[in-house]
């Protein structure tokens, strides 16, 4: 159920308190389900959309608009074609996500996603971790990525997993097709940092810029195959940022084929083509084969004839 619009005075005692920190303290949230109210636009200072990182100053006020208590959504069954299990463990499981699936629902009336699958099958998944509609989601891969998702079933293993992304103990492999001809093993390593939410667009912030939100990001990256006007790519992340990959090959001059949100050439491409192929930490060990579609576009790359 959701809770009716509340307005808080901020008193002397949070006086410099940041406002994610704020929420977190007065709505009894995590400082995550606070930073989501912060992005759906749901709080306003002194009237106006405000920051998360913004210093809250004494006497003024803090609307937050009704919103659902995190963890209490529901899970839908799942509607929709049955997902490829790829392997599974004690309290961790690893599906195959098609391009064109969320991870999870953002709203209660979503049925076909990722996480509305592995609820219809392991309903015990319901309040791992972040509960509710984020309830066992490990990592994420945006909507068109396709390949290995992990989830954990159990909340001893989530945290475990958790931790293991957020040490960057994790082996993540993902394939690639770009523009052009990437010709040489390159390191990128860039500040990233979200520039706007809903639809979300990452931005590199130049070096010696220091700007809130930012993060020194980090991936390997290879040519596997290169054809005439494109190449097969092999992406190593070693941190893990929203769409580390695609803004980092697109800053090299590299975008993805059919990724338009960074300067790719849509084309005949219905997604932007990049791959989870493999998800390397500790005893797990899980691999992805590259979908119809992507291997679909790679052998129509390699019957292309030179230009000229």
């Amino acid at each position: 159920m959701s809770q009716s619009s509340q307005i808080f005075r901020v008193l002397k005692a949070d006086d410099g308190l940041r406002l994610d920190l704020f929420l977190t303290r007065h709505l009894g949230i995590s400082r995550r389900a606070a930073q989501r109210l912060l992005e759906e636009q749901n709080v306003r200072v002194e009237g106006k959309r405000a920051s998360k990182g913004l210093a809250l100053k004494d006497g003024w006020s803090v609307e937050v608009a009704a919103f659902q208590p995190p963890g209490s959504e529901e899970i839908l069954p799942y509607v929709g074609e049955e997902l490829e299990i790829l392997a599974e463990g004690s309290g961790w499981i690893a599906v195959d996500k098609p391009a064109g699936m969320p991870v999870h629902p953002l709203k209660e009336d979503e049925n076909a996603t990722a996480l509305n699958f592995v609820a219809s099958r392991f309903p015990k998944i319901y309040g791992v971790g972040e509960g509710g509609l984020r309830s066992g989601v490990v990592h994420r891969l945006d909507v068109d990525t396709s390949g290995v998702l992990l989830f954990a079933t159990e909340e001893r293993n989530w945290k475990h997993l958790r931790a293991a992304f957020s040490a960057h103990r994790t082996e993540k492999v993902y394939q690639a097709v770009v523009e052009g001809r990437f010709e040489r093993p390159t390191k990128a390593r860039l500040d990233l940092r979200v520039a706007r939410h809903r639809p979300a667009r990452v931005e590199v912030v130049p070096e010696g810029t220091k700007l809130s939100g930012s993060r020194r990001c980090l991936t390997y990256l290879k040519p596997l195959e290169i054809f005439n006007s494109a190449t097969l790519v092999e992406a190593r992340p070693v941190s893990g940022f929203l769409h580390q990959i695609r803004v980092s090959l697109a800053h090299l001059g590299h975008p993805l084929l059919g990724d338009d949100t960074y300067g790719g050439s849509r084309g005949r491409f219905s997604r932007h083509l990049l791959h989870a192929s493999l998800l390397h930490l500790d005893e797990i060990l899980v691999e992805s084969g590259l979908p119809a579609d992507f291997q679909a576009a790679l052998e129509e790359l390699r019957q292309e004839k030179p230009r000229g």
